[in-house]
């Protein structure tokens, strides 16, 4: 099963004690490996890294990943609020020379001062740590569960119209199949009688093992079948790893370079303007694919 890296998941909840109101939110977009930030109240700054773990835990393994965790507290659970009191003297002295340089109105109370937070300090006893972890590990699983579950069914989506491309892909490399054939069948025949066309105003003859050494040799430069023959085992391969459990999203963008490579060889070698016709359309597909390819973690 294949998973888009695009999806949202979000999950609000009181803890088990009743006594928090806690909201989880968590988002992805593309990304070529996993880059999470996690935002959370200065009290529980310290979880950041377990949350980032969690994460990965989940099998969450490529994205941009940004995590949200919101904490009301509707009880008094051990917060202790503190003054950084060298801040406090180097900002209120700001404030001081700040209104004596301009002649300001002296309106600096403790009320002017509490604005700035960043002039406080929140810590939280040793023994809650555990259970805050708990609090925030039991909104952030199931935000997590639903962001999952988005991924799949994004990842659902993508599968079903990539595949649904590959048919048409695979119906057109048929067509190009029956047209390579049918050029190299045919062309000794339409080499002996240009050739033949050619020498009659001069009287000249031209052997038939010529002709059909001549046509030997287009055959080989023009022929496309090992090209088809890959091109189909790379679909085999395109449409395994999709099915499978494993994140594919690196193993298929690795097969799209190879599909377009060969796609290109056929372009290069076949002399039929309806085989080029062909390969213009599965290029236009196969850069949906790729596209889509850039979207699955």
């Amino acid at each position: 099963m294949i998973r888009s890296m695009t999806a949202f998941g979000r999950h609000r909840g009181l803890n088990s004690g009743g006594d928090k109101d806690i909201t989880a939110e968590i988002k992805s977009v593309n990304n070529r490996f996993l880059d999470c930030t996690v935002k959370l109240p200065r009290a529980y700054g310290y979880l950041e890294e377990k949350i980032k773990s969690y994460i990965s835990s989940r099998g969450v393994t490529r994205g941009k990943v940004e995590v949200y965790i919101s904490v009301d507290v509707l009880e008094d659970t051990g917060v202790e609020v503190a003054l950084d009191r060298a801040a406090a003297q180097s900002y209120v002295e700001s404030l001081k020379r700040l209104r004596d340089e301009f002649s300001l109105k002296d309106d600096i109370s403790v009320m002017t001062v509490a604005q700035n937070r960043d002039l406080f300090r929140s810590r939280r006893a040793e023994d809650n740590a555990e259970r805050d972890w708990e609090d925030v590990k039991f909104a952030l699983s199931r935000a997590v569960d639903s962001f999952i579950e988005a991924r799949e069914r994004e990842g659902a989506a993508l599968g079903r119209d990539i595949e649904m491309k590959i048919g048409n892909i695979r119906e057109w490399v048929g067509k190009i199949k029956l047209l390579s054939e049918s050029d190299i069948a045919g062309y000794p025949e339409k080499l002996a009688n240009r050739i033949k066309q050619l020498l009659s105003d001069f009287d000249a003859e031209l052997s038939e093992q010529r002709i059909l050494t001549e046509a030997a040799v287009f055959a080989d430069k023009a022929a496309v079948d090992e090209e088809l023959v890959r091109l189909s085992s790379h679909f085999d391969a395109f449409e395994e790893i999709m099915n499978s459990n494993e994140n594919s999203g690196r193993k298929l963008d690795f097969l799209m370079q190879e599909i377009n490579r060969e796609a290109n060889t056929i372009a290069s070698k076949s002399q039929n303007i309806e085989i080029a016709r062909i390969v213009v359309d599965i290029k236009a597909e196969l850069e949906k694919i790729r596209e889509q390819v850039q979207n699955i973690e």
